[in-house]
């Protein structure tokens, strides 16, 4: 059993992670802006956190093995969020002792040829750049990061599927705009890694199979 803290436990990606956790028999804990709001998260250890405070991320992840990032501030800014909440991640995980850290990721940013991320690609559409450019940001941070964390962000190859059944099971591939992935079988791929890590300091798209 290992103990792993989960930032944005009350998000769809959030609330399958914690899911799969607790169905592997892990202990979880489930950080939220406000627990009150999330009565579904009854159960579990829920405290209060802001993932863009490195104190607080150090005070609420001690004594954990593993973290996973999924919390999305709508009312931010998203380059300053995902830029604030790396840098933040990044230092108070390495000041808790927690090794492992899963991140959300977006499709747009994973690489089709090295140097060439899917938003760069002929067809994406242009409304989603600032968004893409966002998260880019974000990741920027970990790779530049000087840490002995092992980080590792995953993302849907394309997006998620919303109404289909999860099956079980699922594949890593690079980014494709046509795949999609359930968030139950997401999931597992997140639980998978820091369960048994295969991936290190890298992005992986994730499909569902």
């Amino acid at each position: 059993m290992r103990r792993i803290i989960i930032f944005g436990a009350g998000g769809r990606v959030g609330r399958a992670a914690v899911a799969d956790a607790v169905r592997r028999g892990h202990h979880v804990t489930a950080v939220v802006r406000n627990p009150d709001a999330h009565p579904d998260l009854a159960g579990l250890h829920v405290v209060a956190g802001d993932v863009t405070d490195a104190d607080v991320v150090a005070d609420r992840a001690a004594g954990h093995d593993a973290a996973v990032m999924a919390a999305y501030d709508a009312g931010a800014r998203p380059d300053a969020f995902f830029a604030a909440a790396a840098h933040a991640l990044v230092d108070g995980l390495e000041r808790a002792g927690v090794e492992r850290l899963i991140t959300l990721g977006l499709a747009a940013t994973l690489e089709l040829a090295p140097g060439t991320p899917l938003m760069d690609a002929p067809g994406f559409p242009q409304e989603y750049r600032p968004f893409s450019r966002a998260h880019a940001v974000g990741s920027a941070v970990y790779r530049a990061a000087d840490t002995v964390l092992d980080w590792l962000i995953v993302s849907p190859a394309g997006d998620f599927d919303h109404t289909a059944a999860p099956t079980g099971h699922y594949t890593v591939t690079t980014g494709d705009f046509a795949a999609r992935v359930t968030h139950a079988d997401f999931a597992r791929a997140l639980l998978d890694e820091i369960d048994t890590p295969r991936h290190h300091r890298t992005h992986l798209g994730i499909a569902g199979a």
